[in-house]
This record gives C-alpha cells, sequence and structure tokens, in this order.
C-alpha cells in the first residue's frame, strides 16, 4: 500500500493506493492556515480508518509542487521523516504530473496559477512522460508555445476564457498511482534525495537586497 499526501494549497489530500494503482482510499482536507498543526493528527485518523498502521505502508510519496512554498516544505518534511523512521521507500511527484493523469488526449498541457499574473505550465503525453519542460510565465505567451494538435489543457483551478479537461482538487489519488509506477519500476527510493519542485523562487529570493 502507498501513502501519498498533498499540502501544496489550502485544499489538501491523501490517499491510499495499492500497488496495482487501485485507489483504497482517499481523504480530502482544508485548512487556509497551512498543515503543519493538522497534518498529523488527520494522518492518524485517515489510517486508523482503514485499520492501517505505518508499518504496513510500503512506499511513501508527496506532492512536489508547484505550489505554496510553505505547503510543499511541510508535506515533504511529513513524508521523508515517516520513511526515515520507517525505513520505506519514498518519492515526490510534481503537481503538474499528476494534473495529466486526467487527460485523454495523446498530449496534456498542464497549469496552475503561479500568482502575480504568471502561470505553473507544462506539456507531458500520454505515459505522463515530460514534453515540455514546467516554466513560470505569463498566460498567453504559454498558450501560444503549445502545438496545435492532439492536446488538451488540464487544470483543478478555473482561467476565465480558457477551454479546459477540469481534475479534482485532491491531487493525492493520481500522486499515488505515479508513485506506485515508480515503485514498480524501481525508481522510489532514498527519502533523503526528495527535493522540492517549487519552479519559481520565494518572494523572499526575488525580493532580497543585500
Amino acid at each position: 500500500m502507498i501513502l501519498a499526501i498533498d499540502t501544496t494549497s489550502e485544499f489538501g489530500s491523501m490517499a491510499l493506493v495499492e500497488e496495482s494503482g487501485s485507489v483504497a482510499g482517499e481523504l480530502s482536507m482544508r485548512s487556509p492556515d497551512g498543515f503543519s498543526h493538522v497534518l498529523y493528527g488527520h494522518l492518524r485518523a485517515f489510517l486508523d480508518a482503514h485499520a492501517l498502521r505505518l508499518g504496513d505502508i510500503s512506499c511513501l510519496a508527496c506532492a512536489a509542487g508547484p505550489g505554496s512554498f510553505t505547503g510543499v516544505r511541510v508535506g515533504m518534511a511529513a513524508v521523508k521523516g515517516l520513511a526515515e523512521a520507517t525505513g520505506k521507500p519514498a518519492t515526490a511527484v510534481s503537481n503538474l504530473q499528476a494534473l495529466a493523469c486526467f487527460g485523454e488526449l495523446p498530449l496534456r498541457a498542464t497549469l496552475l496559477d503561479a500568482r502575480r499574473g504568471d502561470i505553473f505550465g507544462a506539456v507531458y503525453n500520454g505515459a505522463l512522460e515530460i514534453v515540455r519542460p514546467e516554466v513560470v510565465i505569463k498566460l498567453d505567451e504559454w498558450l501560444a508555445t503549445l502545438p496545435k494538435e492532439n492536446i488538451e489543457i488540464v487544470s483543478n483551478q478555473t482561467f476565465p476564457g480558457i477551454p479546459l479537461r477540469e481534475a479534482p482538487r485532491e491531487l493525492a489519488p493520481a500522486i499515488g498511482r505515479i508513485a506506485a509506477q515508480r515503485l514498480q519500476r524501481g525508481e522510489a527510493g532514498d527519502p533523503a534525495l526528495l527535493d522540492a519542485n517549487y519552479v519559481r523562487r520565494s518572494d523572499a529570493e526575488l525580493f532580497w537586497k543585500e
């Protein structure tokens, strides 16, 4: 069983995914103030509801971002710590790749609001392989770079005037399914190697002056 956690926005989620990719359970969470103070309580209740202990989990996965910088760190720190404590493998999955799970066409352009007039965007194929790198860019500029055929735009957010294939806010099940594929390929491993996928530097870095 794989435990997947997403705390990268105020709408978080957890999921239990079998190694076959079947979703065994999921939990929606909302915490506008962040998840650092509520995550472990949710986790305990979620595992108890499914009569599981951490020792029953074969792999842990987290959303790597892009998203809230604090939210990314909270989920990643939890997965790293739990994986280290239990000796289990771990992996981190890009939110943009997780969104691509909900597409149907050969190419899936995924996007998220990056604020300040920007979006996070990328293009994946049907095998969830990256075709065009993840970027932070103005929406109109990004749209102009997309192929004209065999492509759809996928998001779990609203962008007025843009036709979208709607994905759920809860990304943990998709993250768990991607983690299951990685586990089968031997690509889930040392939790110490997990890295956040911020795409853009934090405001503190952007506006720092000597």
